[in-house]
This record gives C-alpha cells, sequence and structure tokens, in this order.
C-alpha cells in the first residue's frame, strides 16, 4: 500500500504539471524512485495510474465535502464556504489538480465539478426557497458562477504556481471576489448586459 500511494503520488504531481499526454510511466517510475517493474506490477498501464489519481483527487474532495456538511451553517454560508475548501484543495493538493486536468483531457472519465456541483445546486435551491438569495437570483445561475468562480481559481492558480513564492493565496483572492459577488459593485443599481451578437453600440446602450 505504501507503494502504491507513492506511485499515485508521483504520477498526481506529473500529471498536474504535464497533462496526461505529457506523462509517461518511465517519468513516474523516475519522480518515485522505483523501477518501471515496480510501477507495472501496480499499474499496468499509464490508464490504471490515471484512473487511481483521479479516483485519489475525488476521494479527496469528497472528504472534504462530508466534513463541511457536518457543520452548522446556513445553505448560502455552507456554498461559499465549500469554494473556499475546493480552492484550498486546489492549492494544497497535487491529486485535486490532478484530477481537474485529467477530466478535461480524458473523454469519457468523470470530472472533477461532477463531484461536488450537485450538492452546491442543492444548497442553492435550499437558499433561495428560505429567502437568502435575491428572487432574481435563480439557484441555477449562481451555480454556474460557482462554477466561473471555482475555475477561475484553478486558472489563477496554474499561472502563478512555481513562478512566484509570494503570490497571494488563492483562497484568500476569492474571498474578495465573493463580497464583491454578494454586495454587488454597480453604484447605479443593476445594470443588464447586451446581448452577444447586438448591433447597437456601447453609447447607443448606455
Amino acid at each position: 500500500m505504501r507503494t502504491r500511494q507513492a506511485l499515485i503520488r508521483a504520477a498526481s504531481e506529473e500529471f498536474d504539471l504535464y497533462g496526461y499526454d505529457g506523462t509517461s510511466l518511465a517519468r513516474i517510475s523516475s519522480v518515485a524512485g522505483m523501477s518501471i517493474g515496480a510501477v507495472t506490477f501496480h499499474f499496468p498501464t499509464k490508464v490504471h495510474l490515471a484512473d487511481a489519481v483521479q479516483e485519489e483527487g475525488l476521494s479527496v474532495t469528497l472528504a472534504a465535502l462530508e466534513r463541511l456538511s457536518a457543520e452548522t451553517m446556513t445553505p448560502l454560508r455552507m456554498v461559499i464556504d465549500l469554494t473556499l475548501e475546493l480552492t484550498r484543495l486546489m492549492e494544497q493538493e497535487p491529486s485535486v489538480r490532478a484530477a481537474i486536468r485529467l477530466g478535461r483531457e480524458r473523454p469519457g472519465t468523470e470530472a472533477w465539478s461532477d463531484a461536488w456541483l450537485p450538492t452546491v445546486r442543492g444548497l442553492l435551491d435550499r437558499a433561495y426557497e428560505s429567502g437568502q438569495l435575491r428572487t432574481d437570483a435563480l439557484p441555477a445561475d449562481v451555480t454556474t458562477l460557482v462554477e466561473h468562480l471555482t475555475s477561475g481559481a484553478e486558472a489563477y492558480l496554474r499561472r502563478r504556481m512555481g513562478s512566484d513564492p509570494a503570490f497571494e493565496s488563492a483562497v484568500a483572492q476569492l474571498k474578495r471576489v465573493w463580497h464583491l459577488a454578494l454586495v454587488g459593485v454597480s453604484a447605479e443599481g443593476p445594470a443588464v448586459p447586451r446581448q452577444t451578437g447586438s448591433s447597437e453600440s456601447p453609447a447607443q446602450t448606455g
């Protein structure tokens, strides 16, 4: 089991950095400090190892969801804390980052967001029914907002990790973005974006 876990850790780091196509069993064996025979004993092919890495990332994510669900808080507060926890996992857990990337690069495999989006949608439905959301803040739309926020946090991490040891925590950044989302940014009241493809100019719509 120790050998298997060491291989999953090494594979997580490689898949996270180089993706599925850019990672080889030979490279993983080198990073793990094991022979290729030791790798293929546990994982006969790269497919098997990628499956194990995705399962590990999803398992870590589901464990975090379970911990949060045991706490007592309002549904909207839990959605916010959940996104912050997901971002913390992306920041600290190579298996989670690898699971996200592999879910995109391997057609037919489970996307990382499939593990937590249903929970978010259920919480937002409850938040809407209890009056925590504005009547025009529909749960489906707020769920889309959550997807964009977590995707943005991942993009930020991939752009900054390794480039500057002093870069701002993605969790701290997301807290500020959530504050803006909750209080709004327009001092002039609600602003409705133009429809894509509109022939009106900005001056005409302003």
